[in-house]
C-alpha cells in the first residue's frame, strides 16, 4: 500500500486550510463536519466559505500565510493556486512531522483525502493514492447505491446494545456470531424499511432468549479459489470467506485472493511442493476436524476446483467420518481458466471434439498414464502438476501415434498478471521447460487447438506486476 487507511478523530481540534477558494471550501466542509476548529488563512474568500466565516463555523485570517499559522495545529492543508506557498507549507508541516495534505499534489501530501460515502458512524473511504481521484468518485457513486443511509441507524442501534451482549456473552466468538446472525436476518430488513423501532425489539428479544452456554457448532467451507484471478471467484465463495474463523490455504492461492478472507480470521498454511510438504494430505484432513470441532468457521481455500485433482473428495470424506457439517464451492479450474486467458479453446469444431484432463504424476511421483487413450487426433490434453514429467509426457505421446510436431502451450501463472504463454512442440516440451525455467503453477496443453493462440490471443498481462501473486508463506 502506498497510503496506510486511517480515520482521524478531529472533533475539537485545531486545523489550519491555506486557501479561500471553491476547492479550499470543500475541504474545509469535510473538517466541520468531523467536529474540527477550522482557520482559514487567506486575502479573499468564496462565497460558502464567507458564509461559514459569518456563522461563526470557522475562523478566518483575512493576510497571506505565515510560518507560525501551522503552530499547535492537528492537521494542515493547503488548497492555493500558488505552487511556492503550497510547497512551503508541505515543507513546515513535514519538518514538524504534521500531517499535510496539499490538493492534487499527491507529491507534497503526507495523507490524501480519499472519496467518501457518509452514513455515519458507518463511513466509507475510496481512495486511487492521488493517481486517479476521478475513479476514486466513479466507484464511490456506484457503491452509494448498494449501502443505504439506514446503515447508519443500524450502527447506532448496535452501539447502544454492546455493553449488554457484553455482559451476555463473555467469550468474543460467541458475541461475533450473534451479532452476524441478526444482520443477516430480520433486524437488517426492518431498519431498511423504516421500523427501527420493532428492530429495536427484535434485538432484545433476539438478546433475551439466547443461550449463553451453547456450544457454537463448526462447519467447513471447502471453495475453489480458482486459477489466480480475485475477479473469477464466486459470490458465494467471497461470502463464505468472510465469515471465516480460520482459512487453511494451499500453496496455488493468490495473495490477491486471500486479502478477500475476513481480515482477522486465522491463516493456516498448509502448502505443497515436489518433495516439500508443509503437512501431509491426512494431517490436513485431520486439522479441518480438530477446527470445526472446536466449533470454528473454517474455510478451505484451494487452488482451481476442489475436485479436478485438488484432492476435495478426501477432506470432505474425512469430514463426514467425523460427523462435520461442509459445504462445497467449485471452482474455475485451472484448465478452463488458463485456456481461456491465452486463448486456446479446449474444443473447437475444427480442431478438437474432446478434451482430457490428467494429471502429470501419481501419489509415487511416477508418470503412468493410458497412453494409447490419450495419443488420439482431435482430442485436446490437459496436464496439471506436468512440469517434473515431461520428457516421459513427449516420448510416450510420440510413441502412441502422436507427431513430434503436435503443438504444445505452456500457461504459467494463468490468468495473474505474471502470465506467461510459451508454444513449442512435442519434441521440443522438454527443451523449452529448462531454457524457459517455467515453474508451477503452469498448465500444459497439447493439440492443435493450440495453434489457434496466435489469433485470439487476448489477455495482456502489465508489466510490473505482483511478483509474488501465490501464496508461498503465512499471510497477516
Amino acid at each position: 500500500m502506498d497510503f496506510f487507511p486511517i480515520f482521524m478523530a478531529l472533533s475539537d481540534r485545531d486545523c489550519l486550510v491555506v486557501g479561500g477558494g471553491k476547492v479550499a471550501a470543500r475541504k474545509v466542509a469535510l473538517l466541520v463536519r468531523a467536529g474540527a476548529k477550522v482557520e482559514v488563512v487567506s486575502p479573499t474568500l468564496c462565497d460558502e466559505l464567507r458564509k461559514l466565516a459569518a456563522d461563526g463555523e470557522i475562523t478566518h485570517s483575512t493576510r497571506k500565510f505565515e510560518d507560525s499559522d501551522i503552530d499547535n495545529k492537528a492537521l494542515v492543508i493547503a488548497a492555493t493556486n500558488q505552487q511556492e506557498v503550497n510547497r512551503r507549507v508541505s515543507a513546515l508541516a513535514h519538518e514538524r512531522h504534521l500531517p499535510v495534505n496539499v490538493v492534487d499534489q499527491p507529491e507534497l501530501c503526507s495523507f490524501i483525502m480519499p472519496s467518501m460515502i457518509d452514513r455515519s458512524p458507518v463511513q466509507i473511504a475510496i481512495s486511487t493514492g492521488g493517481s486517479a481521484p476521478v475513479l476514486a468518485r466513479l466507484l464511490r457513486a456506484r457503491l452509494e447505491s448498494y449501502v443505504p443511509a439506514a446503515y447508519g441507524r443500524l450502527a447506532k442501534l448496535m452501539d447502544s446494545y454492546r455493553d449488554k451482549v457484553k455482559q451476555r456473552f463473555s467469550d468474543v466468538e460467541q458475541r461475533r456470531r450473534f451479532w452476524e446472525e441478526l444482520l443477516d436476518g430480520e433486524i437488517a430488513e426492518l431498519m431498511f424499511t423504516g421500523q427501527d423501532e420493532r428492530a429495536r425489539e427484535y434485538l432484545e428479544n433476539a438478546l433475551n432468549n439466547a443461550d449463553n452456554k451453547a456450544q457454537a457448532v463448526g462447519e467447513v467451507y471447502l471453495i475453489g479459489a480458482g486459477p489466480g484471478d480475485p475477479d473469477l471467484l464466486t459470490f458465494r465463495a467471497l461470502r463464505l470467506m468472510q465469515l471465516a474463523d480460520v482459512v487453511v490455504y494451499d500453496r496455488l492461492v493468490s495473495t490477491q485472493i486471500l486479502d478477500m478472507v475476513r481480515r482477522d480470521a486465522e491463516r493456516i498454511y498448509v502448502g505443497k511442493e515436489r518433495d516439500n510438504h508443509t503437512l501431509s494430505q491426512e494431517n490436513i484432513n485431520q486439522l479441518l476436524v480438530r477446527l470445526a470441532k472446536e466449533g470454528k468457521r473454517v474455510v478451505r481455500l484451494k487452488g482451481g476446483d476442489p475436485f479436478i485433482f485438488g484432492r476435495g473428495g478426501e477432506e470432505i470424506s474425512t469430514l463426514m467420518e467425523n460427523g462435520i457439517s461442509f459445504q462445497v464451492v467449485p471452482g474455475i479450474t485451472a484448465a478452463s481458466g488458463c485456456a481461456t486467458y491465452s486463448g486456446i479453446p479446449l474444443t473447437h469444431r475444427d480442431y478438437a471434439q474432446s478434451v482430457v484432463f490428467v494429471t502429470g504424476h501419481l501419489q509415487d511421483g511416477s508418470v503412468d498414464l493410458n497412453w494409447k487413450a490419450l495419443a488420439h487426433p482431435n482430442q485436446t490434453i490437459v496436464f496439471y502438476m506436468g512440469l517434473h514429467g515431461v520428457g516421459v509426457m513427449s516420448e510416450q505421446l510420440v510413441k502412441h501415434g502422436l507427431p513430434a510436431s503436435t503443438p504444445v502451450g505452456l500457461v504459467q501463472q494463468g490468468t495473474t498478471q505474471n502470465q506467461r504463454v510459451i508454444i513449442t512442440d512435442l519434441e521440443n516440451l522438454e527443451h523449452t521447460v529448462k531454457e524457459e525455467a517455467l515453474k508451477p503453477p503452469t498448465i500444459i496443453i497439447v493439440g492443435t487447438v493450440v495453434e489457434l493462440h496466435k489469433t485470439l490471443h487476448w489477455f495482456n498481462p502489465l508489466p510490473g506486476a505482483d511478483p509474488r501473486p501465490f501464496g508461498g508463506t503465512p499471510h497477516v
